[in-house]
């Protein structure tokens, strides 16, 4: 008699990190709509929140996946088995000393799916693909009280660069701060230059 056959390693999750596409509108807005009412409660409004229109919040990402305004915009979807879990999307941003810049306008991972490197898989996809562009810098605008935001970009090797703005809800200011890394640096990091 033989032993049972043992499926593979147990744990092991077929995840990876592709471009959004048609049909995927949904699942991001959900993957948006519960990161900002679990993770966000304390720093948006619950007037926002509470009066999500989650129709219009697929329309809106259906728009950004199927006709972007342009080849530096883009929709990128983290998916663990079949699942969308994380999203991030990118823009072309300028910046004071005028380089090419992109900026990450959107980094959501739904917390349920937290901590299992999807957040870093986007950022990671997000700086590939803005590098193959030329792109030196990428920017990205974060509420100053977001702490866990903060503390991720930093261990990714980014920094605060001293801008500020005033994001007006309607019914709330939200103070950002504007962080960026420098994709040349890690560029020249990887080839071993100084």
């Amino acid at each position: 008699m033989h032993p049972p056959s043992r499926p593979g390693p147990l744990g092991r999750a077929d995840v990876r990190v592709r471009r959004a596409q048609p049909g995927d509108e949904a699942a991001v807005a959900r993957v948006q709509l519960v990161t900002w009412r679990t993770a966000y409660r304390a720093l948006l409004p619950a007037e926002v929140l509470d009066g999500w229109d989650e129709q219009g919040a697929a329309d809106a990402w259906a728009e950004a996946i199927g006709a972007p305004p342009g080849p530096d915009h883009g929709v990128l979807v983290a998916v663990e088995s079949d699942d969308v879990v994380g999203v991030a999307a990118f823009a072309p941003a300028g910046t004071p000393d005028d380089q090419p810049a992109a900026e990450l306008t959107t980094l959501l991972v739904e917390p349920r799916w937290g901590r299992r490197g999807h957040g870093s898989r986007l950022l990671a996809a997000v700086a590939d693909l803005a590098g193959e562009r030329g792109v030196g810098t990428l920017v990205s605008w974060v509420p100053e009280a977001d702490e866990v935001t903060a503390g991720f970009l930093r261990s990714a090797g980014w920094a605060p660069d001293g801008w500020a703005r005033d994001l007006d809800t309607g019914t709330a200011t939200i103070r950002q701060l504007r962080w960026h890394t420098r994709l040349d640096d890690e560029r020249d990091d990887d080839r071993g230059a100084p």
